[in-house]
């Protein structure tokens, strides 16, 4: 499996210099770095003998930059909701692991500011989320060392790569598919609450996080759902 690191907008060098060391001791070499603060002697020193990641990491301007670069993406967050809140029901590290077990598209892990984590509006963008179990007392870890348990658990017990004829569907085709999903919802007028509309916008997105989907497929679900809303636009303009 290929996994890249994503920090969304971090804060502190010592935290991003950490994060490469972090990542080398754990065989991860792609570091994704979005809209973060310069970069300098600090973030060098605490990297260690992990300045090749830095130096090769790339920087983006936005989260949506970084996950036009990836197939899946994966958000933490160390705050858990209620199942109506889709975006805040994340799987555990074991969980994650076993749902990318094979998976032969590019991961992307996205960790949050050190302040403020994540937002719900980034984390309904993921395909998936996770989550570390942790204390009530104090459950926001350390970005680094939520870096470290993630990769850890994902690289336990690795398997072999399995071979595979199709290529995964990417974010924007996935993306693609939400935003038809969403089209046909407004065209229906359906549900009428906005927010509930939303709502089923995110757990179709979830659905197909799940599903590992090929390209091929995701072309192949793109065409009926355009189609649908090209005739029910038509009727509707004809019964005016």
């Amino acid at each position: 499996m290929k996994a890249a690191v994503i920090l969304v907008e971090p804060e502190y060098q010592i935290n991003i210099g950490f994060v490469a060391r972090v990542m080398k001791n754990f065989g991860a070499s792609e570091l994704i770095l979005v809209n973060p603060p310069d970069i300098g002697g600090e973030a060098y020193k605490f990297a260690v003998h992990a300045r090749d990641i830095l130096e090769n990491a790339k920087t983006v301007e936005s989260l949506e930059d970084a996950l036009a670069m990836l197939d899946l993406a994966v958000g933490t967050t160390a705050i858990a909701g209620k199942n109506y809140i889709v975006e805040r029901a994340p799987l555990k590290p074991g969980e994650l692991k076993e749902k990318l077990k094979g998976y032969p598209g590019k991961v992307g892990l996205f960790f949050g500011r050190e302040s403020r984590g994540l937002d719900n509006r980034e984390l309904e963008l993921m395909d998936l989320t996770v989550t570390i179990p942790t204390s009530e007392a104090y459950p926001t870890m350390n970005l680094s060392h939520a870096v470290a348990v993630i990769l850890y658990e994902l690289r336990r017990e690795e398997h072999s790569e399995v071979k595979h004829s199709l290529e995964p569907a990417t974010w924007k085709e996935k993306d693609n598919l939400v935003k038809l999903w969403g089209e046909l919802l407004e065209v229906l007028d359906y549900p009428r609450d906005p927010i509930r509309r939303k709502y089923f916008r995110t757990i179709f997105r979830r659905f197909l996080g799940r599903s590992f989907l090929y390209g091929r497929e995701a072309h192949s679900l793109a065409g009926p759902l355009r189609k649908a809303v090209e005739e029910l636009r038509r009727c509707k303009n004809v019964e005016r």
